[in-house]
């Protein structure tokens, strides 16, 4: 629900600004619409930056799960907010303005807390499909935004505030689903062990895995969380932010999330996904219908691509090789779709598309499908994947931080880089995925079946001697206590304090430097 309110209100705002009738109630002329669109979709992401920066210590002080429920109610602030809007004179675009920036700070944390929420609870072997569930969902909410906004502009009275009510009206019920599926839910087990509260802890993942204890696959697992925090508590005890992001292994993860983000957001998805019925006339698909209808096929297309890639592909490719196809398929598809526009423009007068502006709607369709296969779904699932249990949360907001502040920059600009470029601007971003994205995949180190707790070996910020040695000890104490433990209760009558763990080697910022 959480990544489904993301979508939703990501993909909603294109449609209703090309609206004619909300252009005349709002002001929106032939001088100023390219700015006053462009500002109405970008406030959002503008908002989710400051979001996704809140997000790492809040998520710290009171955890993951109640971060989620105090975000989707800031959420729907935000939607009650833009659903009110009355025309240019009363409760005009400031209302839409601001209550898209709250919705934006909702959204912010939501996309920063909300993988590191999966990837906690997640066993390993299913990490993957269970994390990119979250790209299935954005899907899902884009989908529904395109058909909305179509159904409305063929169902709606043509001049009635129901052509930007409804549409921003119906991001209330997914936000409030969430917040109160959450109060079913649990917090992460990761989480509850960094904060001491080991019992709870272990009956927490006895709970996400319907076993008891006892069983070995928990043990294992448990295990391996407990020396991870061991560790933490020993070494990294009063960490601070300085060593948290320049400590040994560490900054070059913080390096990979910036990269990563920032060449998912200039790979042209956001072109489409933003300003769709805008992009689709440009291409020939002429009259506010024909290019909402557009939208919508390529909003079941990506859904569609996107629920195979994770059903069926992201574990059993890897990371690594599905961002590098995809890569290649975005660019070249869309340097076919440049090729096609700069030598038969479309006629912005024609009533039906030609051939050539099908040919065109068709490989932007092949388009969404590489970004589904790779660019789309794997990003934040690469990046919670690679931060350490003591860091992970400062390493999401980064990666939130970082993916908003480049989706609010190339969703400023989009439109005017169309109407600037014209067919040049499809080439531009398929050089970007092919020259940018291909080759920065080629180089990541591939994290598929790898635990968590696996990482910080991955990127040398301790020696795997080191950490196989605090599993077996955490293993032994767990050995220890089910001993204490009551079989036909499943209740540990006492449990061993947690010591500090032997120092491996590591290394410190002095910061008194």
């Amino acid at each position: 629900m959480s990544t489904f309110s993301y979508g939703y209100d990501t993909g909603i705002a294109g449609g209703v600004v090309s609206n004619p009738y909300f252009q005349q109630v709002f002001g929106l002329d032939a001088g100023n619409a390219n700015d006053l669109s462009s500002n109405i979709v970008s406030v959002l992401q503008a908002g989710a930056f400051f979001g996704a920066l809140g997000s790492a210590p809040l998520s710290g002080w009171i955890g993951r799960r109640w971060t989620l429920i105090i975000c989707s109610l800031v959420f729907i602030l935000g939607a009650i907010l833009t659903t009110v809007a009355e025309s240019q004179n009363v409760r005009g675009l400031s209302y839409i303005y601001s209550g898209r920036v709250i919705s934006g700070l909702g959204i912010g944390a939501i996309s920063s807390v909300g993988p590191t929420y999966a990837t906690e609870i997640a066993p390993k072997n299913i990490r993957g499909k269970i994390t990119g569930l979250f790209q299935v969902w954005v899907a899902a909410g884009v989908l529904l935004s395109y058909w909305v906004n179509y159904g409305v502009s063929i169902h709606s009275p043509p001049n009635s505030p129901q052509v930007w009510r409804i549409p921003f009206g119906v991001q209330i019920l997914p936000a409030g689903l969430m917040a109160l599926f959450l109060l079913f839910c649990r917090d992460t087990p990761r989480f509850l062990a960094l904060k001491g509260r080991r019992q709870e802890a272990l009956d927490t993942l006895c709970w996400y895995r319907r076993a008891s204890p006892l069983d070995d696959e928990v043990k294992e697992e448990f295990a391996e969380t407990e020396a991870t925090v061991l560790e933490e508590k020993g070494v990294r005890a009063g960490l601070t932010f300085r060593e948290a992001v320049f400590g040994k292994g560490n900054w070059p993860r913080y390096i990979i999330a910036f990269v990563f983000m920032l060449l998912q957001q200039f790979s042209g998805q956001n072109i489409v996904g933003y300003y769709g019925p805008q992009l689709f006339k440009s291409i020939g698909y002429v009259g506010q219908t024909p290019a909402l209808l557009a939208s919508g096929v390529y909003g079941i297309v990506k859904l569609v691509a996107t629920a195979l890639f994770i059903a069926f592909g992201v574990d059993r490719f890897g990371r690594r090789w599905a961002l590098f196809g995809s890569a290649w398929g975005m660019g070249i598809t869309f340097m076919i779709v440049g090729a096609i526009y700069l030598t038969h423009p479309p006629n912005p007068n024609s009533p039906n598309p030609s051939g050539y502006s099908q040919a065109m709607a068709a490989m932007i369709y092949l388009f969404c499908v590489a970004y589904s296969w790779g660019i789309g779904p794997l990003p934040f699932l690469y990046c919670s994947e690679i931060f350490s249990n003591r860091t992970r949360h400062i390493g999401m907001a980064w990666s939130g931080m970082s993916q908003w502040l480049f989706n609010f920059t190339i969703s400023r600009i989009a439109l005017d880089m169309e109407t600037a470029l014209g067919g040049k601007v499809f080439i531009t971003f398929g050089a970007i995925n092919i020259g940018g994205m291909a080759t920065f995949a080629y180089f990541i180190p591939e994290t598929k079946g790898k635990s968590l707790e696996e990482m910080d070996i991955i990127f040398g910020s301790v020696k795997a001697e080191d950490r196989n040695k605090e599993i077996e000890r955490a293993g032994l104490e767990y050995a220890a206590d089910m001993k204490r433990t009551d079989p036909e209760k499943g209740a540990v009558v006492r449990q061993p304090e947690m010591t500090e763990a032997p120092k491996p080697e590591t290394a410190h910022i002095d910061n008194s430097a």
